[in-house]
């Protein structure tokens, strides 16, 4: 029976289910997003996350700790240095699991699992122009604007006109 046991094995003993999810996690803090299966992304973030927390103390025996887990010494540099000062203030959830559809090959669903603090278009910190916050009306406003080019395009259309007939008529007046 297996009361109690709430983890997901993955269909793998345990020496393997431990180096897949080293091996991801790794992936995970060097490339900041990585596309899997929805099993293994919920697997992750329950083993990542507690490693990122273990990083916002930036000891000797929190990086032993995290070492043990991980087993790579780029990684560990990675979740002090870089990931850890930008996660600072957020009390937990680091990690975002985005669904992207179903596998080809056997139809399993897939994820893509990433840090939350570094996706920049999706959180909208992207560098905008104008402080100003966006907002859904857009239509309304190319309307205007596009009503105010065409009047100033017009008006100068009806001066250049008149100028032509003030030219005309000085030029016919002198001929008489």
């Amino acid at each position: 029976m297996r009361h109690g046991k709430k983890f997901n094995h993955l269909g793998r003993k345990k020496g393997h289910r431990e180096a897949l999810l080293r091996n991801l996690s790794i992936s995970l803090v060097e490339h900041k997003r990585i596309n899997t299966t929805l099993a293994k992304a919920k697997a992750l973030r329950k083993f990542v996350e507690p490693l990122v927390t273990k990083g916002k103390t930036n000891t000797s025996h929190s990086r032993r700790v995290v070492f043990s887990y991980l087993q790579n010494k780029q990684a560990i540099k990675d979740i002090f240095d870089v990931i850890a000062p930008k996660v600072a203030n957020r009390p937990g959830g680091y990690l975002r699991i985005i669904k992207t559809g179903f596998r080809q090959g056997d139809g399993a669903e897939m994820a893509m699992i990433e840090f939350v603090d570094f996706n920049t278009v999706y959180n909208g910190q992207e560098g905008s122009g104008s402080g100003k916050k966006k907002t859904r009306r857009r239509r309304g406003g190319a309307k205007k604007a596009a009503a105010a080019s065409a009047a100033a395009v017009a008006s100068e259309e009806v001066a250049e006109v008149k100028e032509a007939v003030a030219s005309e008529d000085s030029g016919a007046s002198e001929e008489q």
